[in-house]
Parts: structure tokens; C-alpha cells; sequence
């Protein structure tokens, strides 16, 4: 999920050949929900910004796991690993 455009993330999915959808929350209701929006500084000005976490969604909708601060390197491996502890 992220707060880019609906027609953002298809050109995304599309150049990069995913076979599955990516989700729009450009009204950040979702993010905000899931208490991912922070209070951000970058030269010296605040925003509100998503704080890269990922959350794996178990069978019945229950949160299994939480990787917060995700950092991009390695952590395909962790969620793959996550995925299969479930």
C-alpha cells in the first residue's frame, strides 16, 4: 500500500512486471489507521510521511507480523521467511 496515485502504481506494477495489484491510499486514511504516518523533517521543514513498515496478513485478517523502519536490503528474505513460519 502506499499514498501514490492509483495510476502511479500501475505504471510502477507494469515496469516492473508484478503479477499482482498495488494499493492506493492517496486519501491516507489506510496509513493513518495503521499508524504509519509520522511527523518527518527533511532541511529543516516538517511533513507527514510513511514510515516504511510491512505488515503480513494472515488467512483470517489478523496481523501475523510487523517489520518496522524496513530497511529495502535483505528484507525480502525476512518476510519470505516470516511467510513461512506461518
Amino acid at each position: 500500500m502506499s499514498k501514490d496515485t492509483i495510476k502511479s502504481q500501475k505504471s510502477f506494477k507494469e515496469k516492473q512486471n508484478l503479477p499482482y495489484e498495488l494499493l492506493s491510499d492517496e486519501s491516507g486514511e489506510i496509513c493513518d489507521a495503521y499508524g504509519v504516518l509520522k511527523e518527518k523533517s527533511m532541511f529543516g521543514k516538517k511533513y507527514k510521511g510513511i514510515d516504511r513498515t510491512t505488515y503480513i496478513i494472515d488467512e483470517d485478517g489478523n496481523i501475523a507480523s510487523i517489520f518496522e523502519d524496513v530497511k529495502i536490503k535483505g528484507h525480502d528474505q525476512e518476510v519470505i521467511k516470516a511467510l513461512k513460519e506461518l
